[in-house]
């Protein structure tokens, strides 16, 4: 599915409350040219191992009756062994999600749906774009530098519940006590939705329990303290952005002082996926260098990351 009109004029507004999104440049040419030379192209088979993820992100477009009796046309039919556990959501104030088992790849799979553009509440979260602190019932310790995206973290909050309920009764399946936390669909709150429950689970589970982050087409989520802090835990993070799509510069770093986690793989124009360093990499190679006021493609968003493309089922 395309971009609605809708999602058109929320990345407009978006993006107009800047005239750039690009990051404080380096303190020297020298710094810059050591960051671009650290990008280096993933191979064939670095590309084709999100592949199993990627689908399952675009599975969150799918009806979840239709996922929980995991017979939802091609986008099942990728991963064919996957046990589904539980869903949850309503697609409104809270974004839909499905949590499960994978077999295959001996992993618990949570993936949420991200923003339906076409009812209001779900936009008016998106734009709730102040920062507050992370609730500390569900993050029990973080410190209060630590700010978040009060609409991001609201709908979190209210899914949170299920979902580690879900995760608990998975991972008794699973081997190697691993979790994998994934999502898209149509713009902006799925991803943000994964990469705070991939902090909260650690807070609440054995410490045997691995939890990695994959998003595509994330937004920024909190401050530079909550980048910090992310990138502290030593968790594998993974963030796929699709060459000038506009919303993983949203919302902008100058406004409120939001910042990226580190972890992005970047889609070229070429089509080559390249692996970004750091947490803003201002390289014209790298989402924050790339996309601006001026240069941006909102129809890019859903795709295609490696021939799947979000937003249908």
């Amino acid at each position: 599915m395309a971009p609605t009109s809708s999602s058109f004029a929320l990345l407009v507004a978006l993006l107009a409350l800047a005239p750039s999104l690009h990051a404080a440049p380096p303190t020297s040419i020298s710094g810059l040219l050591a960051r671009q030379d650290d990008i280096i192209p993933l191979t064939r088979e670095e590309v084709s191992a999100f592949k199993p993820y990627t689908w399952y992100a675009a599975t969150t477009a799918c009806n979840l009756s239709a996922i929980m009796e995991w017979n939802c046309g091609t986008n099942c039919e990728a991963n064919p062994t996957f046990k589904p556990i539980a869903t949850g959501g309503d697609g409104d104030y809270t974004q839909f999600w499905f949590a499960g088992y994978d077999p295959t790849l001996d992993t618990v799979i949570v993936a949420h749906q991200g923003t339906d553009v076409s009812k209001l509440l779900p936009v008016l979260i998106d734009l709730d774009i102040l920062q507050v602190n992370l609730n500390s019932t569900l993050f029990p310790g973080v410190d209060p530098s630590v700010l978040v995206h009060e609409g991001f973290a609201g709908t979190h909050s209210r899914s949170a519940p299920g979902v580690i309920a879900a995760v608990q009764q998975a991972l008794s399946m699973s081997q190697r006590k691993t979790i994998t936390r994934l999502t898209f669909r149509m713009t902006l709150t799925g991803a943000a939705i994964a990469l705070l429950d991939a902090v909260y689970l650690p807070l609440h589970l054995p410490s045997d329990v691995t939890v990695s982050y994959r998003g595509y087409a994330s937004p920024r989520v909190g401050n530079q303290a909550f980048a910090d802090y992310v990138d502290s835990l030593g968790m594998s993070a993974t963030r796929v952005n699709n060459k000038e799509d506009p919303v993983p510069v949203l919302p902008p770093i100058q406004i409120l002082g939001y910042h990226h986690v580190s972890g992005e793989i970047h889609i070229r124009d070429d089509n080559v996926w390249v692996s970004c360093p750091g947490q803003d990499n201002p390289s014209a190679q790298c989402s924050t260098g790339d996309v601006n006021f001026s240069n941006f493609n909102a129809t890019q968003h859903p795709g295609p990351f490696d021939g799947v493309s979000m937003g249908t089922c």
